[in-house]
């Protein structure tokens, strides 16, 4: 059951990013993640609250904290990567190592892996460099500063999914809802600092309501539904499964954007498949 729930995570994932990629072209990261983290604060404390309650204790607390801190720079940082660019390179980077770093954490804390969970793992990180891939890329156009965005998006979003991973299984979902609430309240603050300040540009186009406020209820949902899943099995097994979210944003790209999708990219989204099918069978 735990690695179908880090599935349907990863297909959230997918089409928040889907959606928060195309506000944050309209609008800018910090006017995204301002609305859309109270809004998903909001979604997961009604769940927390009556129909997943759990134990609030002292590990929980501290979890929250590292997950509410490591979350919000995570998305705003990986929002920053993909506005820099080129995302057929840098995504991958984020991608992979958003993966690597839980994987490494759960064999550290003494999980065990069936070969065929190995192979499926492989199988994984192939399947997301693949499907991010984009062709004509130069690679020479990769910036210092692109770079270490990436690093530092898939460094912090590997926390991330430490942090929750860690959480007691008594906590039902509180650790993901207060690492929520302390995102959302960094974000509101942070966002009427520097978006109210004299002299910042106003938009010159409409919020797009609709569309935040999707990606506030895909997010929230999809981290409610991961820490569920970590608690049902092995974190280094859920984390790759979350991770291929990548699959999910180009597919609908290609459907919605009309966005080609290379051979390489169907390649990986039938590997993305495959390795989903082998984690949840392992």
């Amino acid at each position: 059951m735990g690695p179908l729930l880090a599935l349907i995570s990863s297909l959230l994932w997918g089409c928040g990013d889907f959606l928060g990629g195309i506000s944050t072209r309209r609008v800018g990261a910090l006017r995204v993640i301002a609305v859309s983290y109270p809004v998903g604060c909001v979604l997961l404390l009604v769940c927390a609250l009556t129909i997943l309650p759990g134990t609030i204790d002292a590990p929980t607390m501290w979890l929250s904290l590292l997950v509410g801190v490591a979350g919000i720079a995570a998305m705003y940082m990986f929002y920053r990567t993909l506005a820099i660019g080129p995302m057929g390179i840098l995504s991958p980077i984020t991608a992979v190592l958003s993966a690597a770093i839980p994987v490494a954490a759960g064999l550290l804390l003494g999980e065990s892996l069936t070969m065929l969970a190995i192979i499926g793992m492989l199988i994984a990180a192939a399947a997301i460099v693949l499907v991010s891939v984009e062709l004509g890329v130069d690679e020479r156009a990769i910036s210092a500063r692109g770079l270490a965005y990436a690093i530092t998006a898939g460094t912090l979003i590997g926390i991330y999914l430490v942090g929750v991973g860690l959480a007691p299984e008594t906590s039902g979902i509180w650790v993901v809802t207060l690492g929520r609430l302390i995102g959302a309240a960094v974000a509101v603050i942070v966002a009427a600092v520097v978006l109210l300040r004299p002299g910042r540009p106003k938009l010159t186009s409409p919020y797009p309501w609709i569309a935040v406020i999707a990606v506030g209820i895909l997010d929230s949902t999809a981290n409610g539904l991961f820490q569920i899943a970590v608690q049902l099995d092995a974190l280094a097994i859920v984390a790759v499964i979350g991770s291929l979210y990548p699959a999910a944003t180009v597919v609908l790209a290609r459907y919605f954007l009309a966005e080609r999708m290379s051979r390489l990219q169907v390649l990986g989204v039938g590997l993305a498949l495959v390795a989903a099918a082998a984690l949840t069978i392992s």
